[in-house]
């Protein structure tokens, strides 16, 4: 009930002190358990709830801040693509869906992102995809990243880590998308002619053209935990504490139980898993080849 404190009062104090806005982006609201999450500290946990484990999506700047050496890297200026080829349009204009994708990531950005420094002490280049721009979806200007990605590998004689976080191909780009899967092939077959180190990383999620590419054949696949990775043709798997998976999809979990990739590895300890193992590829021996 009103009364004299709450009328006279308590309005003097607020003006006196001021008010402050609580910012409505403290707090995230975790997928996977539903419990809320301070953000501050889930940045501190590299985006992995703390109660359940789970993996948030996150872009190319904060991996390679993540992975490199002090968070000391120098990104890879990209060639220039064609700006929507086919003149597509659905409900919106491609360059429209473009323009909003660059807003976050700059002028002239698309689904990847590439750097190069040193991981563990080792020479590496990591091309990692925005899912934020897209979908992460595989367009042409992705193909040429990874084409431009792995000849910085080979020039510095570097590892390549590639690191998929995609819907698959892009719709907008038709036919000129679908040609990214072979080039995106050839691309990594660069980097292991020149006995180099072709590391896939898969993220959640990594499906459709690009599961089915340059993701499917790193000399070491790694993935995050629960990360949903898509293989068409696989069977329907339903997980214990998970939603019944669409056919052609599989957890990390799974693909590592059969032998699909070698490793499932928590974010918090990639950085010095990678490390190792890139120490350990150093070796002349582990990457002689068979000519």
């Amino acid at each position: 009930m009103p009364n004299w404190l709450s009328n006279f009062v308590l309005p003097k104090i607020r003006t006196l002190v001021g008010r402050k806005e609580v910012p409505d982006n403290l707090w995230r609201q975790c997928p996977g358990c539903e419990q809320t999450l301070f953000l501050k500290d889930l940045v501190t946990d590299l985006m992995v709830c703390r109660h359940c484990g789970h993996h948030f999506r996150i872009g190319s700047v904060e991996r390679f801040k993540m992975l490199f050496d002090n968070a000391h890297f120098e990104t890879i200026d990209l060639p220039k693509t064609p700006v929507d080829p086919l003149k597509f349009r659905d409900r919106r204009r491609y360059t429209e869906r473009l323009r909003e994708g660059q807003a976050a990531l700059g002028a002239g950005s698309d689904a990847i992102g590439v750097a190069h420094g040193r991981i563990g002490g080792v020479a590496a280049v990591v091309a990692a995809f925005d899912f934020g721009f897209m979908g992460g979806s595989m367009g042409v200007a992705v193909g040429e990243a990874l084409i431009a990605a792995s000849r910085v590998a080979v020039e510095r004689q570097a590892a390549l880590i590639v690191i998929p976080s995609s819907g698959g191909a892009r719709m907008q780009e038709g036919i000129l998308s679908l040609m990214q899967m072979p080039r995106t092939i050839i691309a990594a077959d660069m980097v292991k002619e020149a006995r180099l180190p072709y590391i896939v990383v898969l993220t959640d999620p990594t499906t459709g053209g690009v599961a089915a590419s340059f993701a499917a054949i790193g000399d070491i696949a790694i993935a995050e935990p629960g990360a949903i990775i898509g293989f068409a043709g696989a069977r329907v798997i339903e997980e214990t504490i998970r939603e019944k998976l669409p056919e052609g999809f599989q957890r990390a979990e799974y693909l590592l139980e059969h032998g699909m990739v070698d490793m499932v590895v928590k974010r918090t300890e990639l950085t010095a898993t990678l490390g190792r193992v890139l120490r350990l590829l150093r070796e002349p021996a582990a990457m002689a080849r068979p000519a």
